[in-house]
């Protein structure tokens, strides 16, 4: 990594959604002498400054310490929302993992922790009104990658009794997207045959309206400007990061042109369990129940702290994606390739 003046910044799962918005701010950051990106598979381009290292989080034999040594700052985003089918195989990636790089953190005595916590991690909360960071971070049992959150939250209150002297943030991110990210995230939730082209609003004449569906999204480059942030500043804790206005079916159906029309989360729920177990869709019945029961997220203190507010609002962050949708959108690192179709 370089020796130049300046902060030396490792990044797992550098080559995904976050962690390719994040390194390219890195990567032209006056404050940061060096970047090295970590992911199972490295690219074969980059932003200059940025050193690649192909490292899996799953493998004992990797040497996380080596690629930790002399970093001011590690942030950890690797995460695996597949194979849904299977969750043992993504507690593996996504926990163990995620210990392994606490672990090093630890013994490579890094000083800083930023980790990719996520509105999943909170237990069921209310949708008519938003919640601090010190909501009950218990998740939704039932679903993967909630309960891998959640744990993952009393994973670090652990670490933070055991070694005060690392400074850990914790960003809880709402759903984030970019153009980039389309026909990842579409692979990801919706499976890798429906085709891009057919998310025009003209095609949807009617919008289902369950009740509960009410979220929150955010750019994914205004996510990497609070990681940015939180990396030179002498923040800890949690933040919240979301963009107004929270996405339900009445704003989604003036964005689309679209007429909610109300289907029972039964009715909806039923489809989506059909669906997913003759794997047809990615996207799991249990991580739908979790979305039902998310809080919104009140993110003042992640303006007051940490000086940040989104340059997006929601509805444009959708828009965008949903033209990324429809190109087939996509980066040259192996998680985001772009496809329209298979």
């Amino acid at each position: 990594m370089s020796t130049a003046t300046g902060k030396k910044i490792v990044v797992t799962g550098a080559t995904g959604n976050v962690g390719t918005s994040l390194v390219r701010l890195l990567a032209e950051d006056p404050d940061v002498a060096g970047v090295r990106g970590l992911a199972r598979r490295i690219p074969d381009l980059g932003p200059d400054r940025v050193e690649w290292s192909e490292v899996d989080l799953t493998s004992e034999g990797a040497d996380l310490v080596k690629e930790f040594d002399g970093a001011d700052a590690v942030v950890h985003l690797a995460w695996a929302f597949q194979p849904t089918h299977d969750p043992v195989a993504t507690w593996e990636t996504n926990v163990l993992g995620s210990i392994r790089v606490f672990e090093a953190v630890a013994a490579a005595k890094v000083g800083t922790l930023v980790h990719a916590s996520s509105v999943g991690a909170y237990s069921p909360g209310p949708k008519d009104h938003a919640v601090d960071e010190s909501w009950p971070t218990h998740g939704w049992p039932d679903a993967a990658y909630t309960r891998e959150k959640a744990y993952l939250e009393r994973t670090l209150d652990a670490f933070e009794y055991e070694h005060p002297g690392t400074r850990v943030v914790r960003m809880r991110p709402a759903f984030l997207f970019k153009r980039e990210s389309a026909s990842e995230q579409r692979r990801i939730f919706a499976g890798r045959f429906l085709p891009g082209p057919l998310a025009r609003p003209e095609l949807l004449p009617f919008l289902p309206d369950v009740a509960g569906l009410r979220v929150q999204a955010l750019h994914t480059d205004d996510a990497a400007r609070a990681y940015q942030l939180a990396i030179h500043g002498d923040v800890r804790g949690a933040f919240n990061l979301a963009a107004d206005p929270p996405l339900d079916a009445a704003v989604l159906g003036d964005l689309l042109g679209s007429r909610p029309v109300r289907l029972p989360r039964t009715a909806a729920r039923s489809a989506i369990a059909a669906a997913w177990g003759l794997r047809l869709l990615p996207a799991s019945p249990h991580l739908f129940d979790a979305v039902l029961r998310l809080p919104l997220m009140d993110c003042s203190r992640a303006h007051s702290e940490l000086g940040w507010r989104p340059r997006q609002t929601a509805t444009e962050v959708l828009e965008e994606f949903l033209q990324g949708l429809q190109e087939g959108a996509g980066a040259a690192t192996a998680p985001l390739h772009g496809r329209k179709v298979g």
